[in-house]
């Protein structure tokens, strides 16, 4: 009975610790891990995996999690996650993980065959397994298709940890559509920014730079907060990299503040509130200079706690300002009410009063892309009151003299308004007319996909360089060229991958041959080029050779590494009747010959 005690207690205590392994279908294509891990924190962050590996009844579920994500809040300790794996045995034995919160300090991955992979938002972006703005680790499982995982996370902000197991083909179609969104967004707020430039350099007025001040660091937080600023524009800089989050965001809120002062005019109409939107400005100036020079959880912290601070404060300021008729208070009012309240939403999340869902982790992109949006309406509506109002003081001020000529005004303006609204009319169609001329006579001559010449165009200019060999007794080249090993990767990694193959080629084609040649995509991964006034047949070789090198250096695309090579065939005209028909079918002779003898070369056809 004794002994039978002592098993049940040990039994209880493992069974914290105990996780079911994640089963993985040949099916399955994302898995969403955040309830299949156990978690061990250590409080000293010295701990190594042989020692965590040691404590395996320790581990526990998760404090924070909502089946997508695990949240430790601020924690200075590091985290380890256990995750084990077993595959079906028809499933793939290769997988993706990804951490989907890019500024996570420090990231240790240890995989089932004893690999170790560090990286973090403090190292370079080069460290990173894959080229990717989250964290995404390659788990390799053995042949018996089981495994476990071994994760240590640690920063000094928000620790979120959002685990997803990808297979590749599913995860890299995900990561298009998340780049290009998020291209959009910061598309948007660049145009926004640029506008809001331009009537600043054009009016002078404050409001209109504090407010392109603000987009520009809302641009700064967002692309740390997204990834995309530590792979694309400060990957060498690790140290900016850690710190353009809070930095970004102090930045954000001591503009957002100056550009409520200047729009309410809540000095002149809001005096007391004034006061505390300038103590406001001057919290997040200070929080600015923390983020570069104290520790980064205080900063961010502050930063945070200002920002629902301000939220509230903003909201009331525009709704006392709507009521006392300020113009355009009321778009004011709805625009901001929208972007902080995702503010305020991130800000609760990152103390751990809100769970995180994808709400609560987008609530600032999604704000902020309708905000900048109402907001242009509100600069709008506010230019178009000003503008009202001196034109109201104006008539005002000369209403006697233009009752003696008000008549005669009134005929002339009226003509001369309706003639500079149909020349300005008339104008604007023949400009928009030039402008379709112009690009449906682009679009008739280049290919959609790669930019080149088509074919309409490759005939054109072949015939023509073949009249100027037998005017001038020169010489002039054919080059058809074919993609080797195109057809395996179009069919392995999927069309999308394939059109990039092709730009990429038809970029690299334009970069190898002159100004006067003319470069064709003619079919599918058939490429034709047009030499002309060559100085002889060594020249045409001589290009040939260059195409070949350069078409055979391997290309990255979408973070693979894909090696193609080409298949070259030249044919060479040096006058006389020969057709341009006849010149294609030699030069599509050789060219089969140079693929059939093992492609990556080039064969020249001689009669």
């Amino acid at each position: 009975m004794f002994r039978f005690l002592i098993l049940l207690c040990c039994w209880f205590c493992l069974a914290g610790a105990t996780a079911a392994a994640v089963r993985l279908t040949p099916g399955a294509s994302l898995l969403f891990l955040a309830t299949e891990v156990v978690v061990l924190e250590d409080v000293s962050g010295r701990m190594e995996l042989a020692d965590v590996q040691r404590r395996g009844a320790d581990f526990r579920p998760a404090p924070r999690q909502d089946g997508t994500e695990i949240n430790f809040g601020y924690s200075s300790s590091a985290w380890w996650l256990r995750l084990d794996l077993e595959a079906e045995p028809a499933a793939p034995r290769d997988w993706l993980l990804e951490v989907a919160f890019p500024t996570l300090d420090s990231v240790d991955y240890f995989g089932p065959g004893g690999e170790h992979l560090s990286t973090g938002d403090r190292q370079p972006f080069a460290a990173r397994p894959l080229a990717h703005r989250n964290f995404v680790f390659p788990v390799h499982l053995n042949a018996t298709g089981t495994g476990q995982v071994w994760l240590r996370v640690a920063s000094e902000g928000t620790l979120t940890v959002p685990l997803h197991l990808w297979q590749s083909e599913a995860f890299w179609q995900q990561s298009q559509s998340g780049y290009a969104v998020l291209s959009v967004y910061f598309g948007m707020l660049l145009a926004l920014a640029l506008y809001n430039l331009m009537l600043w350099i054009s009016l002078r007025e404050g409001v209109y730079l504090t407010y392109v001040l603000f987009a520009a660091s809302m641009a700064v937080g967002q692309l740390s907060l997204n990834g995309l600023g530590n792979q694309f524009f400060w990957s060498a800089s690790p140290a900016w990299g850690n710190i353009a989050f809070p930095f970004g965001f102090a930045a954000t809120g001591l503009f957002g503040a100056l550009f409520t002062r200047a729009f309410l005019s809540t000095r002149r109409n809001l005096p007391r509130l004034d006061g505390a939107l300038t103590g406001l400005a001057a919290l997040f100036a200070l929080c600015m200079l923390m983020s570069l020079f104290a520790p980064y959880r205080l900063a961010a912290i502050l930063t945070s706690l200002t920002g629902v601070t301000f939220s509230l404060l903003a909201v009331f300021a525009g709704i006392r300002c709507w009521r006392n008729g300020e113009h355009g208070a009321r778009i004011f009012l709805l625009a901001w009410t929208v972007l902080l309240l995702g503010v305020a939403i991130v800000g609760l999340r990152n103390l751990g009063l809100l769970p995180t869902t994808f709400f609560s982790f987008y609530a600032m992109q999604m704000g902020s892309a309708l905000e900048m949006l109402l907001l242009s309406f509100a600069l709008a509506d506010r230019i178009n009151g000003l503008r009202r109002e001196k034109e109201a003081a104006r008539s005002e001020a000369m209403a006697t003299r233009q009752q003696l000529v008000a008549a005669l005004q009134r005929s002339e303006s009226s003509l001369e308004r309706r003639v500079a609204e149909r020349t300005q009319e008339l104008e604007g169609a023949n400009a928009r007319l030039r402008e379709n001329e112009r690009q449906l006579q682009a679009l008739a001559h280049a290919d959609t996909l790669t930019g080149l010449a088509n074919r309409l165009l490759f005939d054109a200019r072949l015939q023509q360089s073949m009249q100027l060999a037998r005017r001038s007794h020169g010489q002039m080249a054919l080059l058809l060229v074919d993609l080797d090993h195109f057809k395996a990767i179009n069919d392995g990694y999927g069309r999308a991958i394939g059109d990039e193959v092709l730009r990429g080629a038809g970029e690299r084609f334009r970069a190898t041959v002159r100004e006067v040649d003319t470069v064709a995509r003619i079919d599918g991964d058939e490429f034709a080029i047009v030499l002309s006034g060559l100085g002889s047949a060594a020249d045409a070789e001589h290009m040939a050779e260059k195409l070949v090198a350069n078409l055979g250096e391997p290309m990255r695309v979408l973070g693979l590494p894909l090696e193609i090579g080409v298949s070259v065939g030249v044919a060479l005209f040096t006058g006389g009747d020969l057709s341009s028909a006849e010149l294609q079918r030699r030069a599509e002779q050789v060219m089969y010959a140079a693929k059939d003898a093992g492609g990556n070369c080039y064969r020249v056809f001689s009669a």
